[in-house]
């Protein structure tokens, strides 16, 4: 029996709501990348130096994680349906007002409160389209909930760079108006609430440990490669203060606090839900580290444009999204078991961040990066829904959210740390190659002696030897993905099999 079989609906009411949800997920995930394509101009029209504006996006993440894991107290405080409705119209105003704003300082506070708003979409439209669907087609809702934090990443840069370039930064804030207002407007109509069982304590020292840790982190995450770590006096003092905070949280709200905010006690009663969590973060580990150096290394090393870097992203993204639907097929119809397809999932695509560092070079094209990309997106393919399916067909009632805003949580820090890694990872072996090359160019080296020949300058020697040593670099990156990938896969044999009712066919149309 389906926990929450009363919400389940059918026909055109169901596909509506699912357009709502799927326009808010895709929402909040393209906000997340769009804005940095836009920075430099930003910073440009602002008379604001890079650190300042780097605050656009760094208030927003930090919002949006202390947000995350209060979603379940939200949502029995205020009723899922009015908490989501809120989310979203705020989500909607906010884009608005980051639009109209007139100086840094206006902008940062916008963006905090867009980061207030939309941080709990994701994970409460992941609840939402697993009650909306029968428990037999538990697959496909989180399939579709998929599409949108798959689809975001990729057009996010892409979309945001034809923004800038052909209107103004202000409209990639403007493009959320009318996709947030239609998707308010279906959920308004059309959602149910699940049964509130009373009203939630407030658990005020619990929510400031966590937002004071988890924002602490998430700034350490975001400004420790900018700051060198932990040499910085005021970076090594934050993670401090991070780590403080965070330890007394788990111990507070553990041992000490009778009704938590955040029910820790769920990773310690479901052993899937605590597996999931781990392998949600190595997937967002591998997915944003990919979407961070790929684009990198294309357009600052190889001239290319923003549109071929991100279609060399959708061609990933294309990759995903066809797998998605097989894996669904394999998972429901196949019978395969969810640990095999997340085991494949993750060895393919520790092989394809291999071979991506193999064809690393000054010539690459755009071909080079296609199959590594497209065979990437396959493993990525069989990786969304059968961590979802395994996760959600675990838990029952108001776990299912805890469950939901737990994996988010983890989703969001873990494309943070492949953000922190590899950044400094690229600085240190850039710098690491640049000293073992530069030390064997002399002036008896074929290559310098050939530069004089043509009387060509010395610099440009130079230039030749950092390009080189900077590719090397992002080769060591993409290797290191890899293996990190390939090394914690194995989590997946701690992910217990679905529920049997969870492996039913599923009908791939409404009833």
């Amino acid at each position: 029996m389906h926990a929450s079989e009363e919400l389940v609906e059918y026909g055109m009411r169901r596909w509506l709501i699912v357009i709502g949800v799927m326009s808010a997920t895709l929402l909040q995930v393209l906000d997340a990348t769009i804005v940095n394509v836009a920075l430099p101009t930003i910073q440009g029209n602002m008379g604001a130096n890079f650190d300042e504006a780097a605050w656009v996006v760094t208030g927003y993440i930090i919002a949006a994680v202390i947000v995350i894991p209060l979603t379940p107290w939200l949502q029995q405080l205020m009723g899922r349906r009015n908490y989501y409705v809120t989310a979203i119209v705020g989500f909607t105003i906010t884009s608005g007002l980051c639009g109209t704003a007139t100086n840094l300082d206006q902008l940062i506070f916008y963006r905090v409160l867009q980061g207030l708003c939309g941080g709990g979409l994701i994970a409460t439209g992941q609840a939402i389209m697993r009650d909306t669907f029968p428990a037999r087609q538990l697959g496909l809702s989180q399939a579709l909930t998929s599409l949108g934090a798959i689809v975001g990443p990729s057009i996010g840069p892409t979309l945001g760079g034809y923004l800038t370039d052909a209107l103004s930064w202000n409209w990639i804030f403007y493009v959320n108006i009318i996709p947030g207002v239609i998707s308010a407007l279906l959920c308004a109509m059309y959602l149910r609430d699940p049964a509130r069982r009373g009203r939630p304590s407030v658990d005020g020292i619990g929510l400031a440990l966590m937002a004071t840790g988890l924002g602490c982190l998430q700034y350490v995450l975001d400004e420790g490669e900018r700051y060198d770590w932990f040499n910085d006096r005021n970076i090594a003092i934050t993670a401090a203060i991070a780590v403080a905070a965070l330890a007394t949280f788990v111990y507070w709200e553990l041992r000490v606090v009778k009704n938590p905010i955040v029910d820790l006690r769920i990773l310690i009663r479901n052993r899937t839900v605590a597996a999931g969590c781990a392998l949600a973060m190595l997937l967002a580990f591998s997915l944003f580290g990919g979407v961070i150096l790929t684009p990198q290394f294309q357009q600052g090393l190889l001239n290319f444009t923003a549109t071929l870097s991100g279609l060399s992203i959708l061609t990933r993204a294309l990759g995903i999204m066809v797998m998605t639907f097989v894996t669904l097929a394999l998972l429901n119809r196949a019978k395969v078991r969810p640990q095999i397809l997340l085991g494949t999932g993750f060895i393919i695509v520790a092989i394809a961040n291999v071979l991506t560092g193999q064809v690393l070079t000054t010539d690459s094209t755009f071909s080079t990066f296609v199959f590594p990309l497209v065979f990437g997106g396959i493993g990525f393919g069989m990786l969304f829904v059968p961590l979802a399916v395994s996760v959600l067909s675990s838990v029952q009632g108001p776990d299912t959210q805890k469950a939901t805003a737990l994996l988010s949580l983890c989703q969001q820090l873990g494309g943070s740390i492949a953000t922190a890694v590899l950044v400094t990872l690229l600085d240190r072996r850039g710098a690491f190659h640049l000293d073992q090359l530069a030390g064997t160019i002399t002036l008896s080296h074929p290559a310098v002696q050939h530069a004089l020949a043509a009387n060509a300058p010395l610099s440009s020697v130079a230039g030749v030897v950092n390009q080189q040593a900077t590719t090397m670099a992002f080769a060591d990156a993409f290797y290191t993905l890899g293996i990190v990938t390939f090394v914690l896969s194995p989590l997946v044999i701690l992910l217990r099999p679905p529920k049997a009712a969870s492996h039913a066919p599923i009908p791939m149309a409404a009833e």
